[in-house]
This record gives C-alpha cells, sequence and structure tokens, in this order.
C-alpha cells in the first residue's frame, strides 16, 4: 500500500493536477462550480424556511417550549369559549347550536389525536377508558345532539343544555388536557 502512493505515475499525476498551467485552466470551471454551489446552498435555505417543514418541526416546538403550554392550546380555548358564548344567550336555538358545535369541536379533536373513523361514534369506541371516562355520557349527548340536528322542534331545556355542554368540556379537557 505504502509502495502505491509513493508510485512515480501517482506523483507525476498529482505534480500534473497541481501544475500552475492546468490550475490556470481550470480557474473559471471552479468560479462556475462556486457560483453553482452558492446559488443551490441558496435555494435550498430559501425553500426551507419557505416549506411547513421548520414551521412544523421546529417552530411548534419552541411555541410550546416558551408558551409552556402545548401548541394549539389556545386556538382549542377561544373556539372553546366562542361555544360557551352561545350558552349565555337566552335563546334556545343558540343553546342547540352550542351543543352541536361542541359536538363536531370533539369529533375534530378526536380526528386530530389520530382515532380513525368518519363518524364520532367510530372514534370514540377507540378511545380507552382511563383517557375519556365519560364515553357512555358522551354518546348520550351526541344522540340528543342528533336529535337536535334531524328534528328542529326538539325542545332543549336551559338546564340540560348547560349539562351537555359540561360532558362534552369534560371530554375535551380529557382528550386535550388543557
Amino acid at each position: 500500500m505504502n509502495n502505491l502512493f509513493n508510485s512515480p505515475e501517482l506523483q507525476n499525476i498529482i505534480s500534473f493536477i497541481s501544475s500552475p498551467e492546468i490550475q490556470e485552466i481550470l480557474f473559471p470551471v471552479k468560479i462556475v462550480f462556486i457560483f453553482f454551489a452558492i446559488a443551490f446552498l441558496s435555494g435550498v435555505v430559501y425553500f426551507y424556511f419557505k416549506s411547513s417543514y421548520l414551521r412544523y418541526q421546529a417552530w411548534q416546538d419552541l411555541i410550546a417550549f416558551f408558551g409552556w403550554q402545548s401548541y394549539g392550546l389556545r386556538k382549542i380555548i377561544k373556539r372553546w369559549e366562542v361555544i360557551q358564548k352561545r350558552m349565555e344567550s337566552p335563546a334556545e336555538s343558540e343553546h342547540k347550536l352550542a351543543i352541536i358545535e361542541a359536538d363536531d369541536f370533539l369529533n375534530e379533536i378526536l380526528e386530530m389525536r389520530g382515532y380513525k373513523g368518519t363518524k364520532l361514534e367510530e372514534r370514540i369506541s377507540q378511545v380507552e377508558d382511563i383517557q375519556l371516562p365519560n364515553i357512555k355520557e358522551i354518546l348520550d349527548a351526541h344522540k340528543i345532539r342528533n336529535e337536535l340536528v334531524y328534528q328542529p322542534d326538539y325542545k332543549l331545556e336551559p338546564d340540560k343544555a348547560k349539562k351537555l355542554l359540561e360532558i362534552y368540556e369534560k371530554a375535551i379537557k380529557a382528550v386535550e388536557s388543557f
């Protein structure tokens, strides 16, 4: 192996490549390659920051770390506050809408958490009792929600609406931990 590096043929090749005449000829080629390397590196950096990868992989972690709460929790809290504001209205239609929105919100949260299915019942069947202790109450509330949707003349008492909303709130807090 030592003889290979000390061979006269290899020494001739190295001296030919490092000769000033060849280096002078290759100088424009080096400049072109440096230009392309800078251009490609700039393109990679540009598209890296323009893509959603950085936002999802690093930005979310930074926000969660410095915000002392999980990423997206503010949106969840704001949306829940909008649903709760509907209950402050004396109108029965607003109470019905609050229950329907709470049910849809729980369904979306379960979908975001990776539970498969097209309906709330399918997703809830995959949740463990430990994580969601009030599954039976949720299914009962979902039945009432379906009656609200498919029977517009269904009467919903304000106390019952508040109880249903508490059931959904308990479920959302259990799944989202807020």
